[in-house]
C-alpha cells in the first residue's frame, strides 16, 4: 500500500506542475484526488500499441548483416531471440544472441510506448558494451512502423548519433534496420536484423 501511495503522491506532483500533459490544457488548480485517480488509472493502461507488442511474443530466428565500411559487403550472421511481455502487458522483452563482429554476442532489450510522453521509448543492453543505449521515437498511422532516435557516446571521444527503423512486416516477420554517425563521418547503414517466427 505505502508504493501505491507513493505513486500516486509522484504522480500527483507530475500533474500539478507539469504543463501540457497528454494533449490536456494546463490548469493552476490542483486536481481532486478523484480526478487524480482516474487519470493515473488511464495513463497506466495498455492500449493499442500495447496490444501489437503483445502480438510479437514468442521465439524467432534472426538474420543479422553489419556493415563495417561503406561500399564493403556486410557481414552476416544468424541467432535467435526470445521475446515476451512484462508487468501486465506493459513493456515487451528481448533476449537475442547470437554474434556480432565474428564474436558470441547476446544482448536484452526492454520496449515501451509511453501513455504519457506519446512516443515509443526503448532500452538496449548487450555484451558489447557496459551502457544502457536508449532510443526514442513515433510510429507510423498503423503501429507498425516505429522510427527511433538516439545518440551514446564513442569509444575515444565524441559521440555517436543512430535512427532505426523498427518495421513490423507480417504476424511471422520483423525487421530492425540501424543508421549510424561516427565522429567526423556521414551516416551510413550499420545493422540490418530481420526476425522470422519460429513454427
Amino acid at each position: 500500500m505505502r508504493f501505491m501511495n507513493l505513486a500516486l503522491i509522484c504522480f500527483f506532483l507530475v500533474m500539478t506542475t507539469v504543463p501540457g500533459h497528454a494533449g490536456e490544457k494546463h490548469s493552476d488548480m490542483p486536481m481532486d484526488m478523484q480526478k487524480m485517480m482516474e487519470m493515473y488509472q488511464k495513463m497506466a493502461t495498455p492500449g493499442e500499441p500495447h496490444t501489437l507488442f503483445a502480438s510479437l511474443a514468442g521465439s524467432w530466428t534472426t538474420h543479422m548483416k553489419e556493415w563495417m565500411e561503406p561500399g564493403k559487403p556486410p557481414m552476416e550472421s544468424t541467432g535467435s531471440a526470445e521475446l515476451k511481455m512484462l508487468l501486465g502487458g506493459r513493456f515487451l522483452y528481448q533476449e537475442i544472441t547470437g554474434q556480432m563482429m565474428g564474436q558470441p554476442f547476446s544482448g536484452i532489450g526492454i520496449d515501451a510506448y509511453d501513455n504519457i510522453q506519446q512516443k515509443y521509448v526503448t532500452a538496449w543492453m548487450d555484451t558489447m558494451a557496459t551502457g544502457i543505449f536508449m532510443m526514442e521515437g513515433t510510429a507510423s498511422p498503423d503501429g507498425k512502423t516505429i522510427t527511433l532516435t538516439g545518440h551514446h557516446e564513442a569509444p575515444g571521444g565524441g559521440h555517436m548519433s543512430h535512427r532505426a527503423v523498427w518495421t513490423l512486416v507480417d504476424a511471422n516477420t520483423q525487421t530492425f534496420v540501424m543508421y549510424g554517425t561516427h565522429p567526423g563521418s556521414s551516416k551510413m547503414k550499420m545493422m540490418e536484423l530481420t526476425y522470422t517466427r519460429k513454427h
